[in-house]
């Protein structure tokens, strides 16, 4: 089970929102490069960043922000935020990012995300983002009008490498992991599917493990738990190595 920290950048700041609200954000280290090499230094095994800004206006705010993380990190990191055409995949890729997350593009233009897949096979994630159940895009700010059910069959089918599930409603609140409508999505996945949103305890660390070994589950994204010290990543991952 791997532990991602999460680093989002906005206005040139490491920082977390609340239930995806632009304007609910804490600031968590003015320098998200020096932010990334902490938890490299804490043993994470994978980075996970987001570009809020380009979440939100749909363009690449932080290119040369996350060219500084990739190069000053040895571990691999997983980017998302922004990226809706294959120039903007390509030039992350090139900076040096393992593997990207794609929200809106994968639910708005299935043709597009599907030639994104094909142009770089095993590098492309999708971000399935719920609210109530239904679907969120740019950014969490719009209704996709759709379910996981209606849409994980296509994205699957499209090349889809890796699947992130975030329960809109628990991101950023630290109030446990949903993991029920996780157990279903990993189940019905064939492909890896990691957990973001109420990762906050060692407790949902613990609740999430089991269906790594029965499901497609292969670890969880945390942010604010792991910035405000609810959650340790070196004792998280210590647990997580003496059940394997």
């Amino acid at each position: 089970m791997i532990i991602f920290p999460a680093v989002d950048i906005q206005n040139g700041q490491a920082v977390r929102l609340r239930q995806g609200r632009a304007d609910d954000a804490t600031v968590f280290a003015a320098d998200p490069v020096a932010a990334a090499r902490d938890w490299e230094a804490q043993g994470a095994r994978w980075l996970h960043v987001v570009d809020l800004d380009g979440a939100f206006d749909g363009l690449p705010k932080s290119r040369d922000i996350v060219r500084g993380i990739c190069s000053a990190l040895s571990i691999p990191v997983q980017l998302g935020g922004g990226i809706r055409d294959e120039a903007t995949a390509r030039a992350y890729l090139d900076a040096g990012v393992r593997r990207l997350i794609i929200g809106t593009m994968a639910l708005e233009d299935p043709a597009a995300f599907a030639a994104l897949c094909r142009a770089f096979p095993g590098r492309i994630g999708v971000s399935l983002d719920a609210e109530g159940g239904r679907l969120k895009t740019k950014g969490w700010v719009a209704d996709a009008g759709q379910t996981i059910d209606d849409v994980l069959p296509r994205l699957l089918a499209d090349g889809a490498a890796f699947i992130i599930y975030t329960d809109i409603e628990r991101d950023g609140m630290q109030s446990g992991v949903n993991v029920e409508a996780l157990r279903r999505l990993a189940t019905l996945s064939t492909v890896p599917v990691i957990a973001a949103g109420g990762v906050a305890t060692m407790d949902d660390v613990r609740a999430l493990y089991p269906l790594t070994k029965t499901t497609r589950l292969e670890g969880a994204v945390s942010g604010r738990a792991l910035y405000e010290g609810t959650l340790s990543l070196p004792e998280a991952n210590a647990w997580i190595a003496a059940q394997e």
